[in-house]
């Protein structure tokens, strides 16, 4: 989830007396992200601001990738605090692991990234307010229309190799985001990876446990621990729909990990939880984008 209550948890997360001295040192301090490890045996990397071409304008992203050589192409969707330097520091980082990423700012209709002022987040009301006009524009339609438009760009890229399958990544609301752009580019997209995702269920036709038949990916659904109290038949629910469309994936509640704890800047950014997150991510890269 990611909404009035998710905060509220995350709050009294943090102001539990062992998430103080796990945390509060490290992630306490709003709009400051934290400097992630370089991959092991990491590649030189370049990368640079980018505008990719929709049916609705034109949104800003960022690309990253090997300085040399042809690789896998990843499509990143950020959270609800949208494209920012901790984003860019992710992507940076699995290029350095040898993949092409593009993260891109799914508010692009609305507002150029970054749009937080330092000390903003999620957690505030007013910011809350100030955003969810834009959420509402990312229907659906919108964003598997931005999915093939941001797929498009990846694969026009002489970094990205045609040969192999691409992923996609999504974090908070860019989970459904990035299982959209599963079903959209089912031809292209071989590996899923989401990370406390928001809305993977529902009874819609379109919503995203729906999707997963028409998909030919690999999945990784990571949940953050408050999200499976509010919510604990989701994981069910998606583990029978990947079983019936016979598509491999794996569905873990990782304990004690809060709404939010994979990027570095989050205020509960749970460092050994990421890093497991990020460890299975490459080994689905490794074994779906073979």
């Amino acid at each position: 989830m990611c909404d009035e209550f998710t905060a509220g948890d995350n709050h009294r997360h943090l102001a539990d007396g062992i998430s103080r001295r796990r945390f509060g040192a490290m992630a306490g301090a709003a709009g400051v992200t934290l400097a992630l490890p370089s991959a092991a045996d990491a590649m030189p990397v370049a990368g640079r601001a980018v505008s990719v071409k929709t049916p609705d304008g034109t949104a800003d992203a960022w690309f990253v990738a090997p300085s040399s050589g042809k690789h896998p192409g990843v499509l990143m969707w950020p959270d609800i605090m949208g494209l920012r330097p901790a984003f860019q520091q992710m992507a940076r980082r699995l290029a350095e692991s040898g993949y092409a990423v593009l993260v891109v700012n799914q508010f692009y209709r609305s507002t150029k990234a970054p749009f937080l002022a330092a000390g903003e987040s999620f957690d505030q009301p007013d910011v809350r307010a100030r955003i969810a006009p834009w959420r509402e524009l990312l229907t659906p339609a919108a964003t598997a229309a931005d999915a093939l438009a941001f797929v498009a760009f990846l694969d026009a890229q002489p970094q990205v190799d045609l040969r192999r399958g691409l992923a996609s990544t999504g974090y908070c609301m860019g989970g459904p985001m990035a299982f959209r752009t599963a079903a959209a580019r089912a031809d292209r997209v071989h590996a899923v990876g989401s990370f406390h995702g928001a809305g993977l269920v529902g009874d819609a036709p379109d919503a995203p446990n729906k999707l997963i038949a028409s998909t030919k990916a690999d999945y990784l659904v990571a949940i953050a621990a408050n999200d499976d109290a509010r919510a604990p038949g989701d994981k069910d629910v998606l583990r029978a729909a990947f079983a019936t469309a016979k598509r491999p994936a794996e569905v873990e509640v990782y304990a004690g990990a809060m709404h939010g704890w994979c990027p570095p800047d989050s205020k509960v950014y749970n460092p050994p939880q990421a890093e497991r997150a990020w460890a299975r991510m490459l080994a689905l890269f490794k074994t779906a984008l073979a």
